[in-house]
């Protein structure tokens, strides 16, 4: 009689832990799916499937991923943001007012991307196109801000330079994605208003 309940308990132990398992596979793979649905064609695909399919929050709904896409170029904008501050120096009179010019358009993008993130997870159905044209606007803004860092250094050669432009690249280029990830989501609401 004993080894009846107790084989029950582990058999019904084995398939709920089996179940919780195939369920978090289920999902994960959905995730992975999402992502490279979304990524095909992202201004820069393989970059965008790298930092996504990596990313280690929830990213299983398009406005899911427009956040995730917003958080990795948020925490890539202040690494850089960091490495300007404290890890580069200018040598000529040029080089540092470029820098400077360069950290104060950074912390100006970190700040657009964190307005960004803000309005991204306390979307609403009856003021949502309002917060996507917020969210479209302030991640243009951190581009362009990225952009005018770069060109701050027309002009100026060397290892400073090259390190703030391979650096801002990537930034810009995380940035570029979360912006195509916004449209999308912007773009995927709109199709379900037309045809729910």
């Amino acid at each position: 009689m004993m080894t009846i309940p107790f084989f029950l308990l582990t058999f019904i132990l084995f398939f709920s832990a089996a179940a919780a398992a195939a369920a978090s596979a289920s999902k994960h793979g959905s995730s992975q799916d999402l992502i490279r649905s979304s990524c095909i064609h992202a201004s820069y695909p393989s970059l965008c499937l790298r930092t996504l399919s990596s990313y280690s929050g929830p990213a299983n709904t398009p406005c899911e991923l427009a956040q995730a896409a917003v958080k990795v170029s948020l925490s890539c904008a202040q690494k850089v943001s960091n490495y300007l501050t404290t890890s580069v120096t200018g040598k000529s009179k040029r080089e540092r007012v470029a820098l400077n010019d360069c950290v104060e358009q950074i912390s100006e993008s970190v700040d657009e991307l964190s307005k960004t993130l803000g309005e991204l997870k306390h979307l609403r159905g009856e003021t949502f196109e309002f917060q996507m044209s917020n969210a479209q606007t302030w991640v243009s803004a951190a581009l362009t801000n990225e952009d005018t860092c770069l060109d701050g250094f027309e002009g100026v050669d060397g290892k400073v330079k090259s390190d703030v432009k391979r650096k801002i690249t990537t930034v810009a280029k995380v940035t570029s994605n979360a912006l195509y990830m916004i449209n999308r989501l912007d773009e995927s609401r709109g199709r379900h208003r037309l045809n729910p």
